[in-house]
């Protein structure tokens, strides 16, 4: 495709160095795409009301940057769960309700949505199985990065082999919460005090997701990267569902970060 050259996915240096040429994978930004207004570029999410011809071509690039055709992308209807399918060759597009994929199926590409929430991408390179995951903060607290490690080892993957690498997110030092947040995480465990830091606004707090994820992934017993790019701030490069909420703006867009497996 003749577009493919604009658009700029974001590497992971700890997947690259891991997978070698075995896997691709890519954080993808706004750039690349054909939406417009408060859309523009490169926004794949098929539940924002953006014109649905302007996703699908979206996707379609995303797609052949893997070189697959558009139904080889494999998504989910995303619903903040901890829940992690496995999709093998027989996929048929069908987006099930759950906020992980796993898989070991060459030539599919899997992928996750996200506009502040953290995406996190998986490999096993030697025992060739991938996984990708999207965690807000009550994915991550319920379970869904363990959820996808336990996939992959249900496929083959070994523990201690599995890189997983978190991409643009919303950082601590804008993602502020209120006191109720802050305690349901306490309740959960009194050790989340670290994830939370006083605001400018009384009774409000600093939340650190990207802080809670890596830190979930690491006592799994996986090796984790945090790439530190913070959606809210980066406007130009990233869709983000608070700064559209603190703009009222009527609705937002969403990027993917996917990954496959090369096919021989």
């Amino acid at each position: 495709m003749k577009d493919d050259a604009l658009l700029s996915p974001v590497q992971s240096p700890l997947l690259s160095s891991k997978t070698g040429s075995a896997i691709r994978h890519g954080y993808f930004t706004r750039k690349g795409g054909v939406s417009g207004g408060i859309y523009h570029g490169l926004n794949v999410g098929l539940g924002s009301r953006d014109e649905r011809s302007h996703v699908e071509e979206n996707r379609a690039r995303v797609s052949a940057w893997f070189g697959a055709e558009p139904q080889k992308l494999a998504t989910v209807h995303q619903v903040h769960s901890p829940d992690a399918v496995i999709v093998d060759a027989s996929y048929d597009g069908t987006r099930t309700e759950a906020d992980a994929l796993v898989t070991a199926v060459p030539g599919l590409v899997i992928g996750v949505l996200s506009a502040d929430c953290g995406p996190i991408l998986f490999a096993d390179a030697e025992a060739g199985v991938i996984g990708a995951a999207h965690a807000g903060w009550k994915g991550a607290l319920t379970g869904v990065l363990e959820s996808t490690i336990d996939a992959m080892i249900s496929l083959g993957a070994r523990r201690e082999h599995i890189a997983a690498s978190l991409g643009p997110s919303i950082s601590r030092r804008n993602y502020e919460v209120g006191t109720e947040f802050v305690e349901r995480f306490l309740e959960k465990d009194p050790g989340y005090a670290i994830f939370f830091t006083p605001s400018a606004r009384a009774g409000h707090a600093m939340f650190d997701l990207p802080g809670l994820t890596t830190k979930r992934l690491s006592d799994a017993g996986v090796t984790a990267e945090n790439l530190d790019l913070c959606t809210y701030a980066d406007e130009e490069r990233f869709f983000s569902y608070r700064r559209t909420t603190h703009r009222s703006e009527p609705d937002y867009g969403r990027q993917i970060s996917a990954i496959s497996i090369r096919e021989a």
